[in-house]
């Protein structure tokens, strides 16, 4: 559900930017990768080593890669970012110190991290070492960016989900309000339909968490639809939470215009070819596009797309044979392709961004099947094919194993192709007509990426500009100058005499200086000083040139010298929690119950709970259960009722917050940053989704935002987070011990997508207002679909969890406040649910005979989920 956004985002014109040349980010899961990106075009690179990055399953690098690694990017003009996008763990700070030493000595370029106690942690350690905000830091506002800012980050990845107007909004705000910081989107490759930073999905079903590098891919899956207790025929459509591949080439004039810094390609998975393919189309792309966007005055050289609808970029629906960019769009399928559209960079279109046909890999469209004789299949053919590629039959059902090999001969008739393929190759008795044919091996192609990064030698070469000086009698001197700013001069050996033939004009001199191959270089401009006829051996211009790119490539290589301070350590930043155990074990242990509508909230009141929190669809519906709730008080200040602001906050949503604020609650649960800012005079509470796993991040939220408590990191087991109650004191956590683990948070909504044929909340009918809706799994499991205002769609794991075992450990270390969360139980549920937990905590029953009796008795089908160490899945 939403209301109508006021403020409209409008688009700056080029004309309020200087444009600049935004960087072009590739990934590198191995040394293959590396080279391909260098030898494709990128300008920097990314990569992970073996710990804490956000893509474990990658080959990665080592920390004894590093000096060799960035010496080779170094050389050739790139850059090398480090991944150190992952929560860190108490116990893990000494060892994430050292590794952060390392990096910061080997001459790395920046960091991009996600935890906010490790951004602390590299400021302590050197004060001009170089953080990049990682996207899962789920920032999509200008206060995300100023909170990135305040931690010492010096760029800011946005969350994928942020609208081309959004990127233009967020930009003219942080302009405004001097916090500018650049900004980086990812321009290609997978999307995840979950906010970075906000899935626990992998976590909640199997234990290993998207925030420590190890997703599980769960939006991948099938899901069946089920509205009301009935099942929607869907069809073939299953792949309900599987967007499409991200491929922004088509609005690359726009993501310019936009003055974003860098554009980053996803794939540090992917193979070297995927890497030197997109590497290569967007080079290309980006650099007709700055050569198009700075001629003067130029006609309107890209047709707008703002507004308009965005086609899917499958070469099916555009015919092929029309040139360069149909070549790209090619490309691009083949490297790797779910289908391939702008994602949210043209706003919210419910029904392009999820097709839900399948979850994995295609490749390009041929055609469907018209027949089958022969052993031959004919097909309408809608993209080439020749002998030699390999293709699969989709007959709907991704699921299954599928019919496919390689073509063996390709026989046009007319407009029909027919396709033979090698011997026992294909079983044609599982291909049908109609089935959709797709090309998913081009080895032709595999061939020529591979030999882009083939050999020692390099391809792509970088400009130098040459400006050379002299006079009779004396040396010429040629100064050189590469685009990063290094500067070299080099005199010649023998003095300049008068020319009777061939002097050294430009054209010579062009011809002598930029005999550049198997070097890093090729020259840009030349500027030709000299004002006589003046002649030198060639072979002294020779040594010259070989000179320049020595002293150049030295210059280059030279690590970066970040200052790394010896002298300090992360327990410098540690919070003291002397003497706090003793008060905290003063107090007896709190139930805080969160409850999801008005009948759970009556049913906690009856109960006689004094801490509430509530969590509405509609925040308009808060002013009721706050009257209720202070209806309830006689002289006390009791029960107290705290209200829940939507997940994600973006430009032009702080009517939703005002609304919030508006039922003038007690006081308010904190999810983002934006929210840290707006309600800065009101009673706050952290909660999950600001991920606080170590003391360091639960010192800069209580030191900085004056927070009354944290909730602790959904990520952490029941090992760490005693880890986090002994680093710090007590009394500033509460610890969720029941609820529905929320697993996908996201922008795509499910009930405009496969409920509606709207494309939003303006045109869908609402049916987040008029129907429940699970999503069933491949194993059975039905997982619960709620909208919030902003129309972003939470699964909620339909099988509650509960860390009761564990409730005593956590009142020996001095933890108070034990909260429980309801989604969709009746109010009966919530009372039976109430009771234990409360004869729990004061030590009536033990946590595993809650367990069993909510279990058997409740059929609640409550598991000792993630917090176990070991945990016990049912």
């Amino acid at each position: 559900m939403k209301s109508d956004i006021s403020d409209g985002l409008r688009l700056r014109s080029p004309s309020q930017l200087s444009l600049q040349r935004p960087e072009l980010l590739a990934p590198a899961g191995n040394w293959d990768c590396a080279k391909a990106a260098v030898e494709n075009g990128a300008d920097a690179i990314y990569f992970g080593l073996d710990r804490f990055n956000a893509r474990m399953r990658a080959e990665n690098f080592t920390e004894a890669d590093l000096p060799q690694l960035m010496t080779f990017l170094h050389r050739r003009g790139v850059k090398g970012y480090v991944t150190v996008n992952t929560l860190i763990f108490p116990k893990e700070l000494t060892e994430a110190q050292q590794y952060l030493r390392t990096i910061i000595a080997a001459g790395v370029d920046a960091a991009i991290v996600q935890d906010v106690g490790i951004c602390r942690l590299i400021r302590h350690l050197s004060p001009d070492f170089p953080i990049h905000a990682s996207t899962q830091m789920t920032i999509t506002s200008a206060p995300g960016v100023e909170f990135a800012k305040s931690l010492g980050c010096q760029l800011v990845v946005l969350a994928r989900e942020c609208s081309l107007q959004e990127i233009n909004k967020i930009q003219q705000q942080i302009a405004q309000q001097e916090t500018s910081l650049p900004l980086e989107v990812f321009v290609h490759g997978a999307l995840c339909v979950a906010y970075s930073g906000q899935c626990l999905t992998s976590e909640a079903l199997g234990g290993r968490s998207a925030n420590r590098g190890e997703c599980a891919q769960a939006c991948r899956m099938p899901y069946d639809l089920i509205a009301d207790g009935e099942v929607v025929n869907l069809k073939e459509r299953k792949y309900l939470l599987s967007p499409q591949d991200l491929a922004g080439l088509d609005v690359l004039p726009d993501l310019v215009k936009s003055g974003v810094t860098c554009l980053k390609i996803e794939g540090r998975l992917k193979a070297p070819e995927y890497v030197a393919n997109v590497t290569r189309v967007y080079r290309q792309a980006l650099d007709s596009v700055i050569t198009e966007l700075e001629r003067p005055n130029p006609l309107t050289p890209f047709p707008t797309k703002e507004g308009k609808k965005k086609d899917p970029l499958s070469v099916s629906e555009r015919g092929w044979g029309r040139g360069q960019l149909d070549r790209e769009h090619y490309n691009l399928e083949m490297a790797f392709s779910r289908g391939l559209y702008t994602g949210w960079f043209g706003g919210i279109n419910n029904q392009e961004l999820v097709h839900a046909r399948f979850g994995k890999k295609r490749g390009v469209y041929l055609g469907e099947v018209t027949r089958i004789h022969n052993e031959q299949v004919t097909v309408k053919l809608e993209a080439p094919v020749k002998p030699g590629d390999g293709i699969v039959f989709d007959c709907g059902h991704p699921e299954a194993k599928e019919e496919g090999g390689r073509v063996y001969a390709v026989v046009s008739k007319g407009k029909e192709t027919m396709l033979t393929f090698g011997r026992n190759d294909l079983n044609l008795r599982r291909v049908h007509i109609g089935d959709r044919i797709w090309k998913t091996s081009d080895p032709e192609l595999d061939k020529q990426l591979r030999q882009s990064f083939a050999g020692e030698n390099p391809q792509f070469q970088r400009p130098i500009d040459l400006e050379v000086y002299g006079e009779v009698g004396q040396a010429l001197i040629a100064i050189a100058r590469d685009r990063l700013g290094n500067i070299v001069q080099v005199e010649s050996a023998i003095s300049l005499v008068e020319a009777h033939t061939k002097p050294l004009d430009t054209d010579r001199l062009q011809e002598q200086f930029g005999r550049l191959g198997n070097t890093p270089f090729c020259l840009g401009r030349l500027t030709n000083h000299l004002s006589g006829t003046f002649m030198l051996p060639v072979s002294e211009l020779n040594r010259m040139r070989r000179e320049i790119v020595a002293q150049l490539e030295e210059l280059r290589s030279q690590p970066k010298r970040w200052q790394l301070r010896s002298d300090v350590s992360f327990q410098d930043l540690l919070p003291s929690s002397s003497s706090t155990l003793r008060e905290a074990k003063a107090t007896s242990p709190s139930l805080i119950v969160l409850v999801r509508n008005l009948k759970q909230l009556q049913a906690a009141l009856k109960a006689g709970i004094e801490t509430l929190y509530c969590e509405f669809e509609d925040p308009r519906a808060y002013r009721e259960a706050v009257q209720l709730v202070h209806k309830q008080r006689q002289q006390s200040s009791l029960p107290t009722i705290w209200v829940a602001p939507p997940r994600i906050t973006k430009p032009g949503e702080n009517w939703i917050l005002q609304q919030v604020r508006a039922c003038e609650a007690d006081g308010y649960l904190i999810r983002n940053y934006d929210q840290l800012q707006f309600f800065a005079q009101d009673r706050c509470i952290g909660d999950f989704s600001l991920n606080v796993a170590n003391p360091l991040t639960a010192d800069y939220f209580q030191q900085n935002f004056g927070l009354e408590r944290l909730t602790a990191s959904y990520d952490l087991n029941i090992t760490q987070l005693q880890d986090l109650l002994t680093s710090c004191p007590p009394q500033w956590f509460e610890v969720t011990i029941h609820q529905h683990m929320p697993m996908f948070h996201m922008e795509h909504c499910v009930f405009c997508a496969f409920l509606s044929t709207g494309t939003d909340y303006t045109n869908c009918g609402r049916p987040c207002e008029k129907q429940e809706v699970k999503l069933r799994d491949r194993v059975g499991s039905e997982h619960v679909l709620k909208a919030d205002v902003g129309c972003r769609n939470t699964v909620f794991n339909g099988t509650a969890q509960t860390g009761a075992e564990y409730v005593q450990r956590f009142i020996e270390l001095g933890l108070r406040q034990f909260r429980i969360e309801f989604v969709n139980e009746t109010p009966e549920q919530v009372s039976k649910t109430i009771h234990r937990y409360r004869q729990l905590l004061q030590g009536e029953i033990t946590g595993s005979q809650l367990w069993r009796e909510l279990k058997l008795q409740n059929q609640l089908g409550v598991t000792r989920g993630p917090m176990g160490v070991s945990a016990l899945r049912s």
